[in-house]
């Protein structure tokens, strides 16, 4: 459970305890429910991460809602739109093993996360992680609901496939940006979840493989 639960939900009970003494207790279940919910939206279940060279996993719990291609500084690039709502689990992941390389936050609007104009106009942290021979770009955006966006690593950390980054408070959306050459391994619909769902497949160089082949075995 991420330690933001207990910053709402001890308030709460509180604030229960202090009804119940004052008034009818009946008046202090609304306070009770809503610390239990917030206890369980703060949720952080363990995953199994896949550990195939190329992999690159979820970042993030939530539907598949966009599968497109995007140009950027004359490259063409594969994006992967995942909507979070309030009910999924909000703990952000690295898609890939490697290092980050750059870390950009934007302020803006709020729009909703289904709206596709959210993906460059909202409120949001880009990242940049390079690994494998290969630069993955994802983007933490708010959406209406969300007013924080967390995220713990700084530029030139190290970080595994799957490993916990942070997070997105309440509703929200997480893009993926990858090289058109992935092989992509869902569809639009698509239910996925952070660290264990495979979104695609990318490229590795054979000298790379072969080296994640053979420390897997624990071969030198």
């Amino acid at each position: 459970m991420v330690r933001d639960a207990y910053f709402y939900a001890i308030p709460l009970l509180a604030a229960s305890g202090l009804i119940a003494w004052l008034t009818n207790s009946a008046w202090a279940w609304p306070p009770v429910f809503l610390a239990a919910f917030f206890l369980w939206f703060f949720r952080d279940p363990e995953r199994k991460i896949p550990n195939a060279p190329g992999t690159l996993v979820s970042p993030a719990d939530g539907k598949v809602t966009l599968i497109s291609q995007v140009a950027n500084q004359g490259r063409t690039y594969t994006r992967i739109s995942i909507f979070l709502n309030v009910f999924d689990v909000h703990v952000n992941r690295s898609p890939i093993a490697g290092v980050i390389t750059s870390v950009r936050y934007q302020p803006g609007k709020f729009l909703n996360a289904m709206n596709m104009a959210c993906s460059e106009q909202n409120e949001q942290n880009v990242v940049k992680v390079e690994g494998e021979g290969q630069i993955v770009v994802f983007k933490q955006i708010a959406g209406l609901l969300a007013r924080r966006i967390v995220f713990n690593k700084k530029v030139g950390e190290a970080v595994e496939r799957g490993e916990r980054v942070g997070m997105i408070k309440f509703g929200s959306r997480v893009d993926v940006l990858m090289e058109s050459s992935a092989s992509v391994q869902v569809k639009i619909g698509d239910r996925v979840k952070g660290g264990s769902s495979v979104l695609a497949y990318l490229p590795v160089e054979p000298q790379l493989a072969a080296g994640a082949e053979r420390a897997a075995q624990g071969v030198s």
